[in-house]
């Protein structure tokens, strides 16, 4: 029988109840010619292209001929041949808010601002006496605008000039009595999210004040954490907040909040100590779209795929503790043709490349666990499981090294996921030995729930494409 491998993460409160885990391997669907619905590709690695300051790095950007990273107290200027250059001093050591309008960077700092000027190479603080502070910072029309921290305000600076500030060019998101913590500026509109409510602002070319909001635009939903906000697939997304709780991954469809975010994620989310640190992201690889949140409380990430509305899990390992943690990125930006991450940890800055099969040169590890028989088909009587099968590529091991033999392991959970067998290992084959089969065989009965989780792992630096697994079980009397 096909057993249902092919599935992202969704592991319920109780695991009894649902046990899925996809790490490190993302779904793709085969719509047409395809062998089965849908195919699991490894998740791309990180390949290091420099290091830049002391780290962690706080914020990327690109506009012109450069990226602009923001590593610890230090801001750097990179060109298209990976050389950094320092450009002056950044204070706090939180995430920042970054964007230009072509001819400067605008940094927020929250609560300072700082301003680079790439045609003139000037590198300098906002010192206008009427700048409030920022968090976030967007771009529109010409003006930058900005949230001004633990208030309902949001300002405008001078056109095309963000060094000045005028004491009269702000405004309130007075629809709903709570705080802006961030705001995105999307398809020329400006995106306000407080923290149980978000309205939306556009330019209606006011004499004085030039923005105005858009009535009915106004969303019932906030946001618990001023950086996770993202554009990705022509929409937003963001991780929610309101009256009635917290924790909820929302995408806006119009000015309608839309959940995106699944039990499984919910509950996930509620276990970690803080979510208020939370930072988003977006990026667009092969096709798929992906929101990438990270949780650095609860040292975890999650990623929402928009091509197929499955989630799944990023992580680096520790071998020596045999844990996973929260993947090595922190921010995101798409310079000289690739897509590229900053650690969060250091001042590393890596390639994410689906070419690479590792993180820096450690190990990256991929797991996928799910319950052997399909929905709806465990009639608790003891099965009897004689083999089973993966099908995917193989002899795609190395010529040399760790891969040249790469293996897979197996193991099973016949108490639904709380306690595992041994660990069984199966070689993928070596370098073109196609016809590799990945089976198992006499993996005994399902004793205690009749039940059975299979997990599926490994580590070698080598591709991974799976289309499916076929299990091969009888039934016991009782």
């Amino acid at each position: 029988m096909k057993t249902p491998f092919l599935g992202a993460s969704y592991i319920l409160k109780s695991p009894n109840a649902a046990a899925d885990r996809c790490v490190n391997l993302y779904p793709e669907a085969i719509p047409q010619g395809g062998k089965e619905p849908a195919v699991l590709y490894r998740c791309p690695g990180l390949d290091l292209l420099l290091t830049v300051g002391s780290g962690p790095i706080r914020g990327l950007w690109a506009f012109g001929a450069y990226a602009y990273a923001v590593s610890g107290s230090k801001l750097y200027k990179i060109d298209s041949s990976w050389t950094a250059t320092y450009l002056g001093v950044i204070t706090g050591s939180g995430p920042v808010s970054m964007v230009d309008n072509g001819t400067q960077l605008f940094i927020a700092a929250n609560p300072d601002g700082f301003i680079y000027n790439a045609s003139t190479g000037v590198f300098a603080p906002i010192t206008d006496p009427d700048f409030p502070g920022a968090v976030t910072v967007g771009y529109v029309d010409g003006f930058f605008v900005f949230n001004e921290p633990d208030s309902q305000r949001f300002w405008a600076t001078a056109l095309l000039d963000g060094t000045s500030v005028d004491p009269l060019d702000f405004a309130s998101a007075e629809g709903a009595p709570d705080g802006v913590v961030s705001l995105i500026v999307d398809h020329r509109e400006i995106w306000l999210m407080g923290t149980q409510s978000v309205e939306v602002w556009y330019d209606a070319g006011n004499a004085d004040f030039p923005f105005s909001r858009i009535q009915g635009a106004f969303i019932e939903q906030g946001c618990a954490a001023a950086y996770s906000v993202a554009k990705l697939d022509n929409s937003i997304f963001w991780l929610g907040s309101d009256l009635r709780g917290q924790g909820i991954v929302w995408r806006a469809n119009g000015y309608t909040p839309q959940r995106v975010s699944t039990h499984a994620i919910e509950y996930a989310i509620s276990t970690y100590s803080d979510i208020s640190d939370a930072i988003g992201y977006s990026y667009q690889q092969d096709g798929h779209q992906f929101y990438v949140l990270i949780f650095p409380a609860g040292n975890a990430t999650w990623v929402y795929d928009a091509a197929t509305n499955l989630w799944h899990e990023r992580a680096g390992y520790n071998e020596t503790l045999g844990m996973f943690y929260r993947h090595r990125s922190n921010c995101q930006v798409f310079f000289n043709g690739q897509t590229i991450v900053g650690d969060y940890e250091n001042g590393n800055l890596y390639s994410m490349s689906l070419d690479i099969y590792a993180d820096n040169g450690s190990i990256q590890k991929w797991l996928k666990a799910w319950r052997a028989l399909p929905t709806g088909q465990n009639n608790l009587k003891r099965t009897f499981q004689h083999s089973i099968q993966i099908d995917g590529q193989t002899g795609v091991g190395l010529v040399t090294g760790q891969g040249s033999d790469p293996e897979v392991m197996l193991r099973w959970s016949d108490d639904g996921g709380h306690t595992w067998s041994n660990e069984h290992w199966v070689t993928m084959g070596a370098i073109g030995a196609t016809g590799t089969r990945m089976i198992w065989r006499r993996l005994g009965s399902t004793e205690k729930l009749r039940d059975r989780v299979y997990e599926l792992s490994g580590t070698d630096p080598v591709p991974i494409a799976f289309v499916g697994a076929e299990l091969i079980a009888s039934q016991g009397a009782s």
